[in-house]
């Protein structure tokens, strides 16, 4: 197994200095070399990014690789790899810690700002909202379910999720949504529709939900109620 995967790494680091074209991999054994290679390279970009590095240093990551599979002494003990892998492992903790506070600040910032706006009201929780198009019809209680349109942005504008722009209202019960998109909702009557822009605490909070929405993001929603199930 060794000797496969030596072969499969090898194949890559040498593919790094002399790329083969399309039209040279003419064999089945080429064709299937390649796209194992393939699926190895990709595998471990995956892990990487999976892990928060951004970048590596090539040589010496093919350099440990080599070393296990040719079952040569390794040129670091374990002590010092877990050394090295625990300080990075602090320099990526700590850069996301700064890049949730920015967005933090960032999202603050939005906030206050749009507090100012006429027809904004905040609530004592830090929810705002503005109402577009008042309803008339019922208003729906936390335990139900609601049919409605909704098209949600970050402070920078970009879109992390639009019933609008796919075409077709969503129907879901309220006691499953983030607790702004909840408490928003409860205020609205049946064929209103509301701005709505809520504080990391009432949306996805430190955690985010990956990959659209980082830690700590305000979430801007259009939302227009369509009816009560």
């Amino acid at each position: 197994m060794k000797s496969v995967f030596k072969f499969v790494l090898m194949a890559i680091f040498l593919a790094a200095f002399n790329p083969v074209s399309a039209s040279e991999l003419k064999s089945d054994k080429e064709k299937y070399s390649y796209a194992f290679g393939f699926i190895m390279a990709n595998n471990i970009v995956n892990q990487l990014k999976a892990s928060g590095v951004s970048e590596i240093d090539t040589a010496a990551f093919v350099a440990a690789m080599t070393d296990v599979l040719d079952d040569k002494p390794l040129r670091l003990d374990v002590q010092a790899m877990q050394q090295a892998l625990d300080k990075q492992r602090d320099k990526i903790l700590d850069t996301k810690k700064q890049a949730a506070q920015a967005t933090l600040d960032e999202g603050k910032a939005f906030q206050d700002k749009h507090k100012s706006e006429d027809g904004v009201v905040v609530l004592e929780n830090g929810l705002q909202y503005k109402v577009l198009k008042a309803g008339e019809g019922k208003q729906p209680a936390a335990e139900n379910t609601v049919e409605v349109h909704y098209h949600g942005t970050l402070v920078d504008g970009t879109v992390f999720d639009s019933s609008v722009e796919r075409g077709s209202p969503a129907s879901f019960p309220l006691n499953g949504v983030i607790p702004g998109f909840r408490e928003a909702i409860t205020r609205m009557k049946t064929g209103g529709k509301w701005k709505v822009v809520m504080p990391s605490d009432l949306a996805y909070g430190e955690n985010g939900a990956p990959p659209k929405i980082g830690p700590n993001e305000t979430l801007i929603f259009e939302i227009e109620l369509l009816g009560i199930k």
